[in-house]
């Protein structure tokens, strides 16, 4: 009622406590360290960026990053050290910093002042330690709060900044680092600046080659050609071309994983397009000249402008406040350099052009299949009795946008008790008949002519390309049993067959679910091991109720809440170098029954089951 709304219900928090209260808009999720874009990693990357920008500055070619056992996170630079007079601003006032003006940091990451603020805000223990000529001060925080202020003269340590903090479990629970997470991303910033030495606890990560290292340790086929490596000032770009379907791209902006895309990745496809059908003069289709590209580009931009403070999306137009704009800037470059490459290396040309000309040739082929599907996708749009969709989408400008995800289920069963318990603003689900086609070996017409298979890819809105992606996860969610596992190889196998970049980009998960339930008239709890099982009968005491679940339509509504809410465990889909996709699929999916029998046989494990054994 408008009477219980007066002046004592508006609020003013605070720097710190606003950022306790809303973690989301300056460090997107919280999570608990199992997947790489959760908060505790990105408190590291705040701190990280600081002494990255020092590098490219041209003060310190070493960062050392240390985590240890009881989750504290040191990470030491050996720049120039933040000033001492401004060591408290800088770690605790909001809006304060030296990358305004872009004088002392022309092109960083940074920009507002409040990335090493909310590390300080959602830190239990926070201290900030500043080293400038021989002398030192040390400011020591608690959940923002400033606890003590120390300084020193005659230091003998070299110059730079150290921070170390204990990310806060009552903001973010009960977390763990998972290091290859940690890794991944150091070994991304290594990438972008060739020469940077940044050692995790002790293991040393550089990179000679720049952006030629990412891509082929990202490649998990031999490529068409070798990759295109063209560098310029203040750009990068690496192209090739696999054997499959879909685009991949690794962006990034002044040392910034731009995984949304934006301005620049925009830019570079539509240069890259541009470029070839003029250096063939030959009027290719855009999607024809891109099929199956990896590709990487890195820009440093003065004064970027993010579309978020987790900076995942470019969307500058200018360069500077006299420059060009970011497109220009890009294409410009693609027009000179990616044509003078491939004047110089008639080889390459040649292969460039007869992938395009195979693209074209099958995608003429099923342009007439690619028409119905397009009209009964649009049809049944409006009344897709497959898809449950959610309120918010990724390509919405919303702040729960990233939250955005889908759950792939198996039959009515499972796809009821998550549509049941669902966040409806931001969970979708989309419900399969049963076993999918095995699409392993079948070209594209098949995503065209299974009903299945359309609906998905446009549920997704996928086909063109990943920018108008609907959400940000796409989950598997089927039984633990056998066929369970089928359909997650099945679907698996059509990502990885038409849409790898969806895996790459990384935004394919398999969904964890309990295997069991113990309880007792007190407490439940839910275990997805059988370790998980036996630490919850011992903390439950004798003779608890033990359920097996032998599938997700088994779990009640009320109870799926719990599963796919704050708590929900997923394991992402990845690709590497180390993953041969089309070994793998030939030997699990292919029609070597022979040999894929005897290595089943050879690799069998027999467990007991529990629900008989304990009951």
């Amino acid at each position: 009622m408008v009477a219980d709304y007066g002046d004592e219900h508006i609020q003013t928090l605070d720097w710190k406590e606003h950022i306790r209260r809303r973690p989301g808009m300056y460090i997107g999720k919280l999570g608990d360290g199992t997947s790489a874009d959760d908060g505790i990693y990105i408190l590291i990357k705040e701190v990280l960026d600081n002494s990255v920008d020092e590098y490219m500055m041209g003060f310190g070619k070493v960062i050392d990053i240390t985590i240890a056992e009881d989750k504290g996170v040191t990470v030491r630079d050996y720049g120039r050290g933040v000033p001492l007079g401004k060591l408290v601003e800088v770690a605790s006032r909001m809006n304060t910093g030296a990358k305004y003006d872009s004088k002392a940091f022309k092109k960083s990451v940074g920009l507002n002042g409040v990335g090493i603020k909310a590390v300080n805000a959602l830190s239990d223990q926070f201290t900030i330690c500043s080293i400038r000529d021989g002398e030192r001060r040390t400011v020591s925080f608690a959940q923002g709060e400033e606890i003590s202020d120390t300084a020193e003269s005659g230091i003998s340590d070299r110059n730079g900044t150290m921070v170390t903090f204990h990310a806060d479990e009552a903001v973010f629970g009960v977390y763990e680092f998972h290091m290859e997470y940690v890794e991944s991303m150091v070994r991304n910033y290594t990438y972008l600046n060739a020469g940077l030495t940044i050692r995790v606890n002790g293991q040393p990560y550089i990179s000679r080659n720049g952006l030629l290292d990412l891509l082929q340790e990202n490649l998990s086929e031999e490529p068409l050609y070798a990759p295109v490596h063209l560098q310029g000032e203040d750009i990068e770009v690496v192209i090739t071309h696999g054997h499959g379907y879909g685009e991949t791209y690794f962006s990034f902006v002044n040392g910034q994983h731009t995984t949304q895309g934006g301005t620049h990745q925009a830019a570079f496809r539509e240069g890259l397009a541009k470029t070839i059908k003029e250096f063939y003069r030959k009027d290719y289709d855009a999607a024809d000249i891109r099929t199956s590209i990896i590709a990487a580009i890195s820009v440093k931009v003065e004064e970027p402008l993010f579309e978020s403070q987790t900076k995942t999306k470019l969307g500058s137009k200018e360069m500077g406040p006299e420059g060009p704009t970011v497109r220009n800037f890009v294409m410009d470059f693609l027009k000179t350099e990616l044509d003078n490459y491939l004047h110089k290396h008639a080889e390459t040309a040649e292969i460039l052009q007869k992938k395009i000309q195979e693209s074209e040739k099958e995608r003429k082929a099923i342009s007439g299949i690619q028409k119905k599907a397009r009209e009964m996708a649009k049809k049944v749009s409006l009344n897709n009795k497959k898809l449950r969709d959610c309120r918010i989408h990724l390509i919405d400008k919303n702040e729960r946008a990233e939250e955005s995800m889908i759950f792939i289920t198996e039959g009515n069963s499972a796809s009821g008790s998550i549509t049941k318990s669902r966040d409806v603003n931001t969970q979708a689900v989309f419900s399969l008949r049963g076993k999918p086609l095995n699409c392993f070996g079948l070209t594209k017409k098949i995503v065209y002519e299974n009903e299945e298979f359309n609906l998905l890819q446009a549920a997704l809105n996928i086909e063109e390309d990943l920018d108008n992606l609907r959400y940000n996860k796409i989950i598997v969610a089927t039984d633990a049993d056998v066929d369970g596992m089928h359909i997650r190889l099945l679907l698996m196998t059509f990502f990885l067959q038409f849409f790898p970049e969806v895996i790459r980009s990384g935004h394919l998960y398999i969904l964890q679910t309990p295997l069991f339930r113990v309880r007792n008239r007190k407490e439940t709890r839910y275990c997805y091991n059988e370790e998980e099982r036996q630490r919850a009968v011992e903390k439950l005491g004798p003779n608890p109720e033990i359920t097996r679940f032998k599938g997700l339509g088994e779990i009640s509504a009320d109870e799926f809440k719990e599963f796919i809410g704050e708590n929900m465990r997923l394991d992402k889909v990845r690709l590497t170098k180390e993953d041969p996709i089309s070994d793998l699929l030939e030997f699990y999916m292919g029609k070597n029954s022979v040999d894929r029998q005897g290595f089943i046989i050879g690799n069998l494990r027999v467990e007991a089951d529990y629900v008989d054994t304990l009951i």
